[in-house]
Formats: C-alpha cells, sequence, structure tokens
C-alpha cells in the first residue's frame, strides 16, 4: 500500500510539473496578459490609447478570462492522464 501511494505521489508530481509548463495569452482591445498554470502572471501590457477606467475593465476581463482557460486546460490534462485520487 505504501508503494502505491508513492506512485501516486510521482504522478502528481509529473502531473504539476507540465502544469506549470501551460501558458494562456489573451488579448482584448490591446491589452494582453500572460498566465501560467500556476495561475502566475507572465506579463500584462496595457493599452495606453485606452482610458484609465477602460483599461481597468479590460484588464479584469484579461485575468479572469486567463484564469479560466487555465482551469480548463487543467482539467482537461488531469482527465486525459487518468489521475485519480
Amino acid at each position: 500500500m505504501a508503494f502505491d501511494q508513492l506512485k501516486k505521489i510521482a504522478e502528481l508530481k509529473k502531473l504539476q510539473d507540465s502544469l506549470k509548463k501551460e501558458r494562456v495569452v489573451i488579448e482584448r482591445d490591446g491589452v494582453v496578459v500572460e498566465m501560467n498554470g500556476n495561475f502566475e502572471i507572465e506579463s500584462i501590457k496595457l493599452n495606453p490609447e485606452l482610458t484609465v477606467e477602460k483599461q481597468q475593465d479590460v484588464l479584469r476581463r484579461c485575468l479572469n478570462e486567463a484564469r479560466e482557460d487555465i482551469q480548463k486546460k487543467m482539467a482537461k490534462i488531469m482527465m486525459s492522464s487518468g489521475f485519480s485520487f
């Protein structure tokens, strides 16, 4: 039984490593957000032609969409890996 647990831990570590490598880039109205599989923001590019309020709104939407895309990618990877808890 201990061996099975170690095997699951190794599988989880491998899965985490592959998720870390995932990236999403979302662009809206010239605002660009890049997020990795750890939900860390890799980069943000703002559009100086937009008002501050518009940039804030677009940035919020980009961040939310990036988070949702990462979550979907994670679910797809976990399902295709056959990993079970």
